[in-house]
């Protein structure tokens, strides 16, 4: 369950807005659960969350503009055990979170599915239906451009 909202989080980013798309895919995944031919039964309700976030997405705000990256800039030096050091690791979430969230869809969820969520190449393969390679490459450019994102953020503040 944690999974399928954190997936349907990212996709939709907003929490309530999470929570219908969750409770409608397992709606749709226990209506359409005679229909399972085996296999890994969290990369089927995963996809199952994912093409109900987009069908949410398209129903209920048209089609998205491509988003920019934005360049904000967040930090601050790291002393250990202070107010200080808590304070910038809070930004410095922030921060990922923010440049995470301006990650094109495709992007965003291939790393929401391995980094945070932990599933492996197959699973994400299997639900988000492409091939392995695809979902390795895909991942690497998503890292790639993360990575960027947050360089420049940390430069700027430089």
């Amino acid at each position: 369950m944690d999974a399928a909202y954190n997936l349907a989080r990212w996709l939709v980013r907003d929490d309530h807005d999470a929570q219908d798309v969750v409770q409608e895919a397992y709606l749709r995944a226990f209506r359409f659960a005679p229909g399972f031919r085996g296999g890994d039964p969290r990369a089927w309700i995963l996809a199952i969350v994912r093409n109900t976030a987009f069908s949410w997405l398209r129903r209920n705000r048209g089609a998205d503009p491509p988003t920019e990256f934005d360049e904000q800039v967040h930090g601050g030096s790291t002393e250990e055990h202070s107010m200080e050091a808590d304070a910038v690791r809070k930004a410095d979430a922030a921060t990922i979170r923010e440049a995470l969230e301006q990650l094109p869809d495709d992007f965003r969820e291939i790393i929401v599915m391995r980094d945070i969520e932990d599933l492996s190449y197959k699973e994400i393969a299997s639900t988000i239906d492409v091939p392995i390679g695809t979902v390795m490459s895909r991942l690497a450019r998503a890292r790639g451009k993360l990575a960027r994102s947050l360089k420049e953020r940390i430069a700027k503040e430089r």
